[in-house]
């Protein structure tokens, strides 16, 4: 006689998981409020905009589009580099990512910065380090900097409305954290 298992939910990944849902709840509630809750408080470098939008622009999303299209991407890396760096340290390097976009788009572009994208490419160039070696540096991660790179750059001139310095910092940002939270001796 086979026993049944039971199967529960687990919150596997609180900071991907908790990032997440209050991106949902934010979009959410803009729509609610018609749109003059993103502007406000969740873009970085555009007057009117809360000192607190440099870092939670990365909560802030154009429309469900653009939210699905990032989440789906850090609910499929982020977990995984969640359990490989910890809770804290993800945090830490979401919101480090996070600052340092929004600072830089702040001095030097005069557009709004809102959205996951530099969180995204963070997660997608440090995931790259996820077997990595004490004193190794992974050619996926060199493959992977030059093809996004390039493809950053042959778009960047685009009039799109999509923030390609942003992806660049994220990816950046993804690369330090990579070398600088690499497994010691």
């Amino acid at each position: 006689m086979q026993t049944k298992r039971k199967v529960r939910l687990v919150y596997n990944a609180p900071v991907i998981l908790t990032y997440t849902l209050l991106a949902v709840l934010v979009l959410s509630a803009d729509y609610v409020l018609d749109g003059r809750l993103i502007p406000l408080f969740f873009t970085a470098g555009r007057w009117p905009m809360s000192p607190l939008g440099i870092i939670l622009h990365v909560l802030g999303h154009a429309n469900w589009q653009h939210l699905f299209s990032n989440f789906i991407f850090i609910l499929l890396v982020g977990p995984l580099l969640e359990e490989k760096y910890g809770s804290k340290k993800i945090l830490f390097m979401i919101l480090a990512t996070a600052f340092f976009t929004g600072v830089l788009n702040l001095l030097l572009f005069s557009t709004a910065l809102v959205g996951a994208s530099g969180i995204v490419f963070m997660m997608l160039i440090l995931s790259s380090f996820a077997n990595a070696r004490s004193g190794e540096i992974p050619i996926t991660f060199i493959f992977a900097s030059v093809f996004y790179i390039g493809g950053e750059i042959a778009t960047a001139f685009a009039n799109d409305g999509i923030s390609q310095f942003g992806h660049v910092i994220g990816g950046l940002a993804g690369g330090i954290f990579g070398l600088w939270f690499s497994p010691r001796k």
